[in-house]
Formats: structure tokens, C-alpha cells, sequence
């Protein structure tokens, strides 16, 4: 199928949806998984497509089209929603876009890019639908969309605008739906550092710090975006309190590691004790290539210890933008509750880096792999313990690169723009806010 082809079926399904100039037209079809189920259909001159709720609970239907499309071709979906009668949790489940490649005969498709992980080696896994994220709102309406890369014997991509179980008497309409062919989208390479060390030396807050600039130089030598070093690293071996040890942010500590940032032109997140009037805090710090600290973030889960110890915990879950994509940071027992990741991630991070003591390196491999993110270790456990590593985790939670020796650094480079493919499920980054569950309003905890 020629480009000039797909540009004018683009143009009439836009125009079609955008005047709602379709009623009695073919080209959409409205279909619920059950007619018992099946909610309200409307094709409307100035809403375009409507899907509504009657008084009934747990309404599923959906508008669906079929346009074709070239293979190994990029194109770029996009399509307006807008919904009433729902909470911004029940619109990410209930208002829903699906996209389906397939081949000439309307049959499924293999995904053919080697950005997948196979139960065996050298299978490849059929493309599963894709689930185009929320870009933008804007005047009430949100722009749904997402560049894909069409696998090499898709002919066709099935188009399916969603109202799934929305509450009774609310609504979705879709409009100016855009199927464009585009350029390949540029990869965002980025090598990600982790420092292995344990500061023995000295007994102050300056002592230790100034243990990790060599380490610092080395892997930005190697070319690091960011360098993660471990947790509260002012106060290993010192035998003093957190509050001893405690500092403001900025400080000392931000002042030391921000000049290296700026000195070596790169990222770095430094675990240390934040002093706030009265209160101390476990905090990640990032500082960016200025020099200047981009964000904190404090410790939002305690152990005993640092109950004991007075610390206090945080309670939000920042995410940062740096000049190679968005960073979120985590802290040592953060890993054993899932809540902490995927707070983060649900906020965009790609990367989470994780200053740790110590922890159970299972559950780094969890917190990477449930949300798709990398994750980048930093820890004081020794490697022959077979506990926690220090080490970059993949999307699909295998460990990408580790030190395993005192003094030493990890670093690997990913490209932040390639999605990896699964067996039955596709690309679950891209799945994960449509399909987790929703969380129970506080009134209904117990």
C-alpha cells in the first residue's frame, strides 16, 4: 500500500470522525464482547463517536475501524477523547484505545524487532495490542497517541476507541482520529552508573564523600548520563547519629557532589540525611550537570532502625526531567513495598536509581520488571553475600551490569525509546495504566 494511499484513508477516517459525517458509512462498526453488556452507540454531527452508559454497571463496547498500512513503516496514531460522569481512575481502564496489527488475510502478526524477551530462545512473540498513552489535555479534550513501528507483515491495523466499564450514566466520545505515516523516531541512548564502595575511611560527613570522586571520575571517563551512589553515605562507619550526620539540602554534601556533576558534565544522586527545621530525612538527592540540585526525594518507608532513630519519612513520589529522560528515586527499604515504584513510575520515571544498604536483590528485580523501568542499584552489601547488588536492572528485570568488587562501577547504555515486546502481552509498559487495578477510596479501607 502506497503512502499516498494511507494519507487519504488518514484524511477521510479524520474527516469522518471530526464532522461526523459517517452515520450509515461502513468503515465503523460498534461491538461489545456481550449484547447484555452492550452499551449506547451514537454517531453525532458534533461529538463525533459516543459510547454510553445506562443506568447499569459494567458497560463494555467499543467503535472499531480497519486501515491499512505498510510494513516496517512508522506511523503515528492520535485521536481526541472526552468523558463525563467518571474519576480520572476510572477514564485510564474505561476509556481506552487498542490498536491490532494484522496481515493481509485480517490474521495476527509476529513481532519481528529484536526488542522482545522469549520464554525460548530465537521464538519470536506475536504482536499483541498496543495501548497508545494520554499526551495532552487540552479545552476538555485529551489527545490519545503514540509513533509505532508497523512489524514486517502487518497489511492492516485494526483501530478499537473503548468504553469498558465506566460508571452508570457517563459517556466518552472520540473524535479527529489520525493514522500519518512518520520518520523513525531518533533513539535516546543513555549509559547508566552505579558505584560499588564502601567509605571506610575517616569519621565525618566530609571524610566519606570525598571517597567517591575518583569513582565519579572513572565512570564519567566511560561516558555515564548518571552516576547513583549508595544510601545516608555521610554517616557509613562515622559511629555517629542521624541527626549528627544530618545536614541541609542544599549543603555541604549538595555543594561537594553538585561541583563534581558540573565538573564532569553529568548526573549524579547522592543518598544523605537531610536536616529540615526539627525533622530529619532519609533523602536522594539529584544533581544535574549545572551543578545545581534538580530534586529530592525523602525516604518514604522506615525500618525499625530509623523509626528508632528518629527519622521521619516523605510522602510524595517526585519525578525529575533531565536533559536524557525523567529519573525518580527510591531508598533502601522503599524496594521491599511495590507501592514505591510504581508511584514513580505511574509519574513518568524511565529510571529509578536506588541508593540501598542493603535488600533482597529478588526484589530489585521485581520493582524493574512489574513497571518496566530500569533500576539502578547502589548498595554496601558485598557481592559474595548473595544479597543485594550493586547493578543496573532491565525492563525485564535481569541485571544488565553489576560490580562485584569494592572500588569499582557498573555502567551499561539503553536506549529509553525502545519498548520491549513480550510473550502474550506485548509492550506492559504501555499496558500498565490501563490495566491496573483501581485503588480503594479511603473510605472503604479497613
Amino acid at each position: 500500500m502506497n503512502v499516498k494511499l494511507l494519507s487519504v484513508c488518514s484524511l477521510l477516517v479524520s474527516l469522518y470522525v471530526a464532522s461526523g459525517a459517517f452515520a450509515g458509512d461502513p468503515t465503523w462498526s460498534a461491538e461489545a464482547p456481550r449484547d447484555e453488556i452492550r452499551p449506547v452507540f451514537q454517531q453525532t454531527g458534533d461529538s463525533g463517536l459516543v459510547i454510553n452508559a445506562d443506568e447499569r454497571e459494567g458497560l463494555n463496547g467499543w467503535w472499531t475501524t480497519t486501515l491499512p498500512v505498510d510494513g516496517r513503516q512508522h506511523f503515528r496514531f492520535s485521536v481526541k477523547r472526552q468523558t463525563t460522569g467518571m474519576s480520572a481512575a476510572e477514564i485510564r481502564r474505561a476509556a481506552v484505545v487498542r490498536l491490532i496489527w494484522e496481515n493481509a488475510r485480517g490474521g495476527p502478526v509476529i513481532r519481528d524487532e529484536p526488542t522482545y524477551s522469549s520464554y525460548r530462545p530465537g521464538e519470536k512473540p506475536k504482536a499483541e495490542p498496543e495501548f497508545p498513552p494520554d499526551v495532552i489535555t487540552s479545552d476538555g479534550w485529551t489527545t490519545v497517541s503514540q509513533i509505532y513501528r508497523a512489524p514486517v507483515t502487518a497489511r492492516h491495523l485494526r483501530i478499537e476507541l473503548h468504553f469498558r466499564w465506566g460508571p452508570p450514566k457517563s459517556q466518552v466520545v472520540w473524535k479527529d482520529v489520525r493514522l500519518e505515516s512518520v520518520a523513525a523516531p531518533e533513539p535516546r541512548p543513555v549509559k547508566l552508573a552505579t558505584i560499588h564502595l564502601q567509605p571506610r575511611e575517616g569519621k565525618t560527613p566530609a571524610e566519606k564523600r570525598t571517597q567517591f570522586a575518583s569513582l565519579i571520575a572513572d565512570a564519567a571517563t566511560q561516558g555515564a548520563d548518571l552516576i547513583v551512589l549508595p544510601e545516608t553515605l555521610t554517616i557509613y562507619g562515622t559511629g555517629l547519629t542521624y541527626a549528627e550526620c544530618a545536614e541541609s539540602v542544599p549543603g555541604p554534601s549538595t555543594d561537594y557532589f553538585g561541583n563534581l556533576a558540573k565538573q564532569y558534565d553529568t548526573h549524579i544522586v547522592a543518598g544523605l540525611l537531610e536536616r529540615d527545621k526539627h525533622l530529619i530525612y532519609n533523602v536522594s538527592v539529584l544533581l544535574g550537570p549545572d551543578g545545581n540540585i534538580i530534586g529530592k526525594y525523602r525516604k518514604t518507608t522506615l525500618p525499625r532502625g530509623e523509626i528508632e532513630g528518629g527519622i521521619t519519612p516523605g510522602n510524595e513520589y517526585p519525578v525529575f526531567q533531565t536533559r536524557f529522560g525523567k529519573v525518580g528515586m527510591m531508598i533502601c527499604y522503599d524496594g521491599f513495598f511495590p507501592e514505591v515504584a510504581r508511584e514513580l513510575t505511574k509519574n513518568g520515571a524511565e529510571v529509578i536509581a536506588w541508593p540501598v544498604w542493603g535488600c533482597n536483590p529478588m526484589l530489585g528485580a521485581a520493582r524493574a520488571c512489574e513497571n518496566h523501568v530500569y533500576v539502578v542499584s547502589s548498595t554496601y552489601t558485598d557481592a559474595s553475600r548473595d544479597w543485594m547488588i550493586t547493578g543496573i536492572y532491565g525492563h525485564d528485570g535481569k541485571v544488565l551490569s553489576q560490580a562485584k568488587t569494592w572500588g569499582s562501577v557498573a555502567i551499561t547504555e539503553v536506549d529509553l525509546n525502545k519498548p520491549m515486546y513480550w510473550h502474550s502481552l506485548g509492550d506492559f509498559k504501555a499496558q500498565i495504566e490501563r490495566h491496573r487495578p483501581l485503588v480503594p477510596s479511603k473510605s472503604s479501607e479497613k
